[in-house]
């Protein structure tokens, strides 16, 4: 295994796309923090408290998840592709061990980039806002959540890619399922349609960024819900993986 994780960082760190999609999310996080801090401070009456203070400055999450959800589905889609795949499966023909060292590998890139461009971007809002007080373990928290939250976004991008195999379709997948349907969801009438709502994909997986709960589920329920959602997907293209030729 640690020849395959050895193998699968360099391709991370190697592949332009995967250097520049890393980049891109930084900078949305960090540009997004800038530009909203300034403008919620420009047309505050008074002092910004420290938790909405905090709330601004990572409100490029959104365009951060989206980013990190066509990573997740380059990281395998790229390789089926080019061809490349065969080669991998020549060299690791354990198709499980591959697909585990890929998940890996990401996990540990992306947790380490989100969480400290989710912190610098905590720090520049804080920075503009200037807060009466702010609370470090509140930082610290919010900088892990949205760690956390945009590497099970990347990891959700990684099974659709290993499912539909093709990078365009496994893209707008899973656009539709983080972006477009959690909103459409929102729309459902009656106490059902706030049901579904509440445990829908990344409605219930970005609680565990503001650290507020709704009426059904709190801040790391929902994000239990949300993992629930990428394994089955993980868990789908895994069993794919195995069955289908490179």
């Amino acid at each position: 295994m640690i020849d395959i994780l050895r193998s699968e960082w360099t391709k991370i760190r190697s592949v332009r796309s995967t250097v520049w999609t890393l980049t891109v999310t930084a900078v949305l996080m960090l540009g997004f923090s800038a530009l909203l801090s300034a403008a919620a401070n420009s047309t505050a009456d008074g002092p910004i408290p420290g938790d909405q203070a905090i709330k601004s400055s990572l409100s490029g999450g959104m365009l951060a998840s989206l980013s990190m959800a066509t990573l997740g589905v380059l990281v395998i889609s790229s390789e089926y592709r080019t061809g490349g795949i065969r080669t991998s499966l020549m060299a690791v023909p354990k198709r499980m061990s591959l697909l585990t060292g890929k998940i890996m590998a990401f996990v540990a890139v992306s947790m380490v980039v989100c969480a400290v461009a989710a912190a610098g971007a905590i720090g520049i809002g804080v920075a503009i806002s200037r807060p009466p007080s702010i609370e470090m373990g509140e930082v610290a928290r919010a900088s892990i959540g949205s760690g956390l939250y945009l590497t099970a976004c990347g990891l959700f991008g990684l099974g659709l890619g290993t499912l539909i195999r093709h990078t365009p379709g496994a893209i707008v997948a899973v656009i539709a399922l983080i972006l477009v349907l959690p909103t459409v969801a929102n729309q459902l009438p009656g106490a059902w349609g706030r049901t579904v709502a509440a445990y829908f994909t990344t409605n219930a997986g970005s609680l565990v960024v503001s650290g507020q709960g709704n009426d059904s589920l709190g801040p790391w329920s929902g994000f239990a819900v949300y993992l629930a959602w990428v394994a089955a997907a993980v868990i789908s293209g895994a069993v794919l993986m195995r069955r289908r030729d490179a």
